[in-house]
């Protein structure tokens, strides 16, 4: 069995550390180098709740999507939530590591496993990694579907295909307008927009939508929207990364298994529909 200097390695050449943004926190936020590694936990959130899981599963590593500590602290008093979960992890000789942006840009990335879980076909990305000259990584993917399909349906697919939450899937846009070219990007994407109208796609499904962001996108362009919740979009990706070190560990013989928490862990918890009233003329 490996150690876990040996399997941060492989995940540090699957996802570059150096690939990510400068406001980042990537990386191993706590773990013993020398300290045997049999069974890894992915998550898309290093909340408590996940590093319970990770006990109780006797996982020896969490792989989060999300840094734990994305700003500075001087405290990890288990008094605070976060300081809390450190000692949990550091008491069980459990470790965290940490693929954030780093993850985003990979070839395959999180927006791959989206533009996946979707049914969708990858042309590229949709902000290309200047520094590659293959030009398949960088920031979201524009994608097509494997036929046309109405905008309502294709809310309907994302509905189904993602994981359940309580903000479902939001949809602006005629539904009955045929997509041929579909952008997406994990996360929060309203950033992207500048990039997403002049890629000329026909929709784009993203997470985080904001009203003014998403209401200048519609006015400015017939592009149709797809807001899902934010950890929806990028739990794929934990699926896509436990099977590239399932790869790695058949590879190299390590043995490992690998899990990915299926534990909700969006915010939301609840969504209160506005009843249905008629209007008399």
């Amino acid at each position: 069995m490996p150690v876990l200097s040996e399997v941060i390695a492989a995940l540090d050449a699957l996802w570059p550390p150096e690939r990510a943004e400068q406001w980042d926190a990537v990386g191993t936020v706590c773990g013993d180098p020398d300290a045997s590694v049999t069974r890894v936990l992915f998550a898309v959130d290093p909340v408590q709740e996940v590093v319970d899981e990770a006990v109780e599963l006797g996982a020896d590593l969490i792989v989060a999507h999300h840094p734990l500590y994305l700003r500075g602290t001087t405290t990890v008093s288990a008094g605070t939530f976060k300081g809390r979960a450190v000692h949990t992890l550091i008491k069980n000789d459990i470790a965290l590591h940490v693929a954030h942006t780093n993850a985003d840009r990979a070839d395959p990335g999180v927006s791959d496993a989206l533009a996946g879980a979707l049914g969708l076909r990858v042309i590229g990305p949709l902000v290309p990694d200047p520094t590659d000259p293959t030009g398949r990584r960088g920031l979201g993917r524009i994608c097509e579907p494997v036929t046309p399909v109405t905008l309502g349906a294709f809310g309907e697919l994302c509905a189904k295909r993602l994981p359940a939450t309580a903000q479902g899937v939001r949809v602006a846009g005629d539904p009955g307008r045929t997509l041929r070219t579909v952008a997406v990007c994990g996360g929060s994407g309203d950033s992207l927009f500048d990039e997403v109208r002049a890629a000329g796609v026909d929709a784009y499904v993203t997470a985080d939508l904001r009203h003014h962001p998403a209401s200048e996108a519609r006015l400015q362009s017939p592009l149709a929207l797809v807001d899902a919740a934010h950890w929806a979009t990028e739990w794929p990706w934990c699926e896509q990364a436990a099977a590239q070190l399932d790869e790695i560990s058949d590879r190299h013989g390590w043995g490992l298994r690998t899990h990915v928490s299926r534990l909700v862990t969006d915010p939301w918890t609840a969504h209160a529909a506005a009843p249905v009233t008629e209007h008399h003329s």
